[in-house]
C-alpha cells in the first residue's frame, strides 16, 4: 500500500495569521512545528492501517516549511519550488490513495486564510465554478488514478468536501471565524484525531474511487491588478474576459496546474510594479 501525502499549512491547528504562514514572520517557526506535527501524525496513521510506502510533499509556499529532522524517519520528503506539478508533485499511479493535511478553502469565500494557490488571486473558476485547491488537487490525483482518501483543516473545507465526496474522510481541526481567526483543537487532540483519520482512509483505500475527468475545462482566474491580467493575457490561448479576469480552455489537468502556477507569478509581477510606480511617485 503506498501512500501519499500533500501537506499545506494554512488548514492547520493552531493557525490563523498571515504571521505565522510567511517566511520571517514571528510566529512562522511555531507554524512549523505544528505542521510537522500534523504530518508526522498523517504518516503514522497510514503506517497503522498498513502502508508500504508513504510519500510526502510541502505544499506551502516556498515548499520547504518542514522541520525534516523531525519527520517520521519511514517516510520520505518531497521539497522545494517550483514544482511542475506543485501540490501534488510526485503523486503517480502507483499510490493507492492520497491524503491532504492542512488544507484550507478557496478564495472569495469564508475560512482561515482562503485562497486559491496564491493570496493574490480574487477568484479561481473551473467552468463558472470556485475551486479550491483540494478541488484542483483531486482532479489531478484522478488523472493518476489515485482516489483522495482524507482532508483535514478548517470547518469550511471539510464542509465542501463532505458534500462533494461523502466518502472521503475529514478531519476538522479549527473553526473559522474569520479570514485570520479560528477557534482551534489542541495541536496534541488534532494530531491524534488526523492519525485515526489518515488510519480509516488508508484501511479503506481499495473502496474509494477517484473523481471523474472531462475532455475540457474552462479555466478562469481573477488577478488582483489590471497589470497582472495584462501580463496573464500574453500567455497563448489566454482571453481577457473582464478588466482584471483571464480565461483558458484546458484539456488537461496538467496545463490547468501549469497557468495556475503561471498566473500566481505574473499577478505577484503585476502587485510589484504598482508598488514600484507608486513609491517613484
Amino acid at each position: 500500500m503506498h501512500v501519499y501525502i500533500s501537506v499545506d499549512m494554512e488548514g492547520i491547528a493552531g493557525i490563523a495569521t498571515l504571521d505565522q504562514t510567511i517566511r520571517g514572520g514571528g510566529g512562522y517557526h511555531r507554524a512549523q512545528m505544528l505542521m510537522t506535527a500534523e504530518t508526522n501524525a498523517a504518516i503514522a496513521g497510514a503506517f497503522d492501517a498498513g502502508a508500504t510506502s508513504v510519500l510526502v510533499n510541502d505544499s506551502h509556499g516556498t515548499m520547504d516549511n518542514l522541520l525534516h529532522a523531525d519527520l517520521d524517519p519511514r517516510a520520505r520528503l518531497i521539497f522545494g519550488s517550483p514544482k511542475m506539478q506543485c501540490m501534488a508533485e510526485g503523486m503517480t499511479s502507483d499510490h493507492d490513495v492520497a491524503l491532504f493535511v492542512g488544507y484550507h478553502a478557496p478564495a472569495g469565500g469564508p475560512g482561515v486564510l482562503a485562497h486559491t494557490f496564491s493570496s493574490l488571486f480574487a477568484d479561481v473558476r473551473l467552468d463558472g465554478k470556485s475551486v479550491s485547491e483540494t478541488d484542483v488537487n483531486t482532479l489531478y490525483a484522478a488523472t493518476q488514478g489515485v482516489p483522495v482518501g482524507l482532508v483535514t483543516g478548517d470547518d469550511i473545507i471539510c464542509g465542501l468536501v463532505d458534500a462533494a465526496s461523502p466518502t472521503t474522510e475529514t478531519v476538522e481541526v479549527k473553526k473559522a471565524h474569520g479570514w485570520s481567526a479560528t477557534n482551534s483543537l489542541p495541536p496534541s487532540l488534532a494530531c491524534e484525531q488526523i492519525r485515526a483519520g489518515a488510519e480509516r482512509a488508508v484501511r479503506k483505500a481499495d473502496t474509494l474511487k477517484p473523481v471523474e475527468l472531462r475532455d475540457e475545462w474552462t479555466l478562469e482566474i481573477v488577478h488582483p491588478t489590471t497589470t497582472g491580467a495584462e501580463l496573464a493575457e500574453a500567455v497563448p490561448g489566454s482571453r481577457r474576459i473582464s478588466d482584471r479576469t483571464i480565461s483558458h480552455t484546458l484539456g488537461s489537468v496538467d496545463d490547468i496546474l501549469g497557468l495556475i502556477t503561471v498566473n500566481a507569478r505574473l499577478a505577484a509581477a503585476g502587485v510589484s510594479t504598482i508598488v514600484a510606480v507608486a513609491n517613484r511617485t
